[in-house]
């Protein structure tokens, strides 16, 4: 029988040390942050993290901390060090004594009088080495597998950060491509903002206006085209409006009349819409009627790949916010570690709101497929009648209303990762088909004879009982035992008593910024009267009663009893009795705790979902989200009396 392995309070203490050392912190502030915690919580007596330089075989300090010391702008040739041997061999690499004899032309070693070293490479996706991350100490450095596992945790999250900064350094490479491009193009190209005044134009379009861009910037662009043509472009940005993310884009029919100048031309033109910082902007693309140029292809690919490159270094940083320091999400947080680049299909379970995602999203940036999409799919947000349609797609007229081809989110998500979130949700006859998929790596779009083969790791998550469900004859056991690969469990935020003030701060400190507001940090009293409500809506639930307490705060401080207003503190959670506190309680006490609380949000909002001022807003859950929990609670609207 093997014995489980499990840490002590000083490894514990080490681990959530560097966590919150480095939390905060991106780019050079994130390796000297880590550096600095890593020799603090580890006690020794220089840790540095380097970037290697392949043309000269050198490592290029990017934070140096050394005896309590932050040295600058270091570099040094790795031959006839320790280094060498953790650049070579791509391993990690460990001396626990006696270095100095070992590497006696080291300048840094002897220097120093280093006894022992530890040092790690830092790789990419193909493996390839970006740096190395080491510690240093001057007395000896038994083994000790916990701490090297903390230091490979690190080495990891380092390595991702390498990249992030790489890919900022690309998307800035394809802004100046995109730029030049775009100064280049022979078709006219214009930016409009949501009043369709022009915010920006290329060269082209000064010539087709016969007009400097500086003269047009900030008009409105209906004064350059007919009336007939103003009203076109008006119903066709609506239409826009109304057309789902990704397929916001459009040929405009009939071409549409501009002026230049006294002269009239006819121009064919197509139209997308695009969000920026929160606001509605629209890029106009006009050209003669006879001309095909290749030039709109090039724009579309680059400004793809411009956007995929920014929400890949938005997504390089989710590991950092899965905050916490309870034992049980350091060990969520080795189990990400663990399972990530195995590649192995995983079922993540946990309560509504509790960050199932935001551990869908860790997964995939610590997997190999990091560089390729992660396609989220919300199942009980699918009809029934469209989810097939959704996973593998559809041929041009396979039913009423597919007037197109359209791909679906198996085949996006090709050789990168499928998140199927609320996966209980599904009917037993679509578990069958993604079963084929999961087994076969195939399927057949709806109206196709054609069968697609797909690479895709395949994440689920779910707030249900599926055990339950199996027994009941509504999730198939088959899928089941396929998805439950490597289960995941989040533990509710009721079992993360202690994460509540740090997870409450963090949130004050995002809005109070976000509003421009100085809120003082969480009383006592405040932060207790957050620890006795129950939570049925976890982490997304106190995000949004934080939120509602920084917007209704007074005189710098928090106002908790307006944020908790449509929340009402359970009888059973009374602060006036520690014993009834302390009080271990049932799941069934719990559902029925819950139940009154999602009758009382529905009675308080008309027993209307959705929209503003509905339930699901009051109780801050998503509408699926809550028609699933009373469907679960067997909730239902009251019938009007006779």
């Amino acid at each position: 029988m093997i014995e489980k392995q499990t840490s002590t309070p000083d490894e514990d203490f080490a681990l959530r040390s560097i966590l919150e050392g480095t939390a905060r912190s991106t780019g050079e502030h994130f390796f000297e942050a880590l550096v600095v915690s890593l020799a603090k919580a580890l006690n020794t007596h220089g840790a540095w993290v380097t970037e290697y330089l392949p043309d000269t075989n050198r490592l290029k300090a990017k934070a140096l901390y050394l005896g309590g010391k932050m040295l600058k702008n270091y570099e040094m040739g790795i031959e006839g060090t320790p280094c060498e041997v953790v650049v070579r061999e791509l391993r990690l690499i460990h001396y626990p004594d006696k270095v100095v004899e070992l590497f006696p032309n080291d300048a840094m070693i002897r220097e120093v009088g280093t006894c022992s070293y530890m040092g790690v490479p830092l790789l990419d996706v193909d493996k390839k080495l970006l740096g190395h991350l080491a510690i240093l100490d001057r007395v000896p450095m038994p083994p000790k597998p916990r701490i090297r596992a903390v230091f490979e945790i690190f080495a990891a999250r380092a390595a991702a950060e390498l990249q992030r900064i790489r890919a900022e350094s690309e998307v800035r490479d394809r802004e100046q491509k995109m730029s030049r491009l775009l100064s280049s193009a022979m078709d006219a190209i214009i930016e409009l903002d949501h009043d369709l005044q022009i915010i920006g134009m290329n060269p082209a379009a000064e010539k087709v206006f016969s007009c400097r861009a500086d003269a047009m910037i900030g008009k409105n662009f209906m004064k350059f085209i007919s009336t007939e043509s103003c009203t076109k472009l008006s119903l066709l940005t609506h239409e826009l409006q109304s057309r789902p993310e990704g397929e916001q884009y459009l040929w405009i029919p009939g071409n549409l009349e501009a002026y230049s100048g006294a002269n009239r031309f006819p121009a064919e033109a197509s139209l997308s819409r695009y969000e920026l910082q929160g606001r509605t902007n629209y890029t106009l693309i006009l050209r003669n009627v006879n001309d095909r140029l290749a030039s709109e292809k090039k724009i579309q690919s680059l400004t793809e790949q411009t956007e995929y490159l920014k929400e890949e270094i938005r997504a390089l940083q989710n590991f950092d916010e899965i905050i916490g320091h309870s034992p049980k999400i350091l060990q969520l947080l080795r189990d990400i570690h663990q399972v990530a680049a195995a590649d192995t299909t995983i079922l993540i379970q946990g309560e509504t709101g509790s960050g199932k995602e935001l551990v869908a999203r860790a997964i995939h940036e610590g997997s190999n497929r990091k560089n390729k999409p992660l396609i989220t799919v919300n199942c009980a947000a699918i009809p029934s009648t469209l989810i097939e349609s959704e996973f593998f797609g559809h041929e041009a007229g396979a039913f009423t209303g597919a007037t197109k081809k359209r791909e679906g989110r198996f085949e996006l998500a090709d050789g990168g990762t499928i998140f199927l979130d609320e996966i209980g949700e599904l009917l037993p006859d679509v578990q069958s088909k993604l079963l084929r998929v999961l087994q076969e790596g195939e399927f057949q779009p709806v109206g196709s004879s054609r069968t697609k083969k797909v690479d895709v790791r395949v994440i689920a998550a779910t707030n249900r009982n599926l055990q339950q469900m199996m027994q009941e004859g509504k999730f198939r056991e088959d899928f089941y035992y396929r998805i439950h690969v490597f289960p995941i469990s989040i533990p509710p935020l009721r079992d993360r008593e202690n994460d509540i003030a740090l997870l409450a701060t963090k949130f004050a400190e995002k809005f109070a910024r976000k509003m421009g507001k100085k809120i003082a940090a969480p009383s006592p009293e405040f932060i207790q009267r957050l620890k006795q409500y129950h939570w049925p809506g976890n982490v997304r639930e106190l995000q949004n009663v934080i939120e509602r307490a920084v917007i209704t705060s007074a005189d710098g401080k928090l106002n908790l009893d307006r944020a908790l207003i449509s929340i009402p503190m359970d009888s059973h959670l009374d602060t006036t009795s520690a014993a009834d506190d302390r009080k271990v309680r049932t799941a069934k006490e719990f559902d029925d705790m819950e139940r009154r609380n999602l009758l009382l949000a529905m009675e308080s909002a008309g027993w209307r979902i959705a929209g503003q001022g509905g339930a699901a807003q009051l109780l801050g859950l998503k509408p699926s989200t809550l028609t699933s929990r009373m469907k679960a609670l067997g909730i239902q609207r009251p019938k009007p009396e006779a």
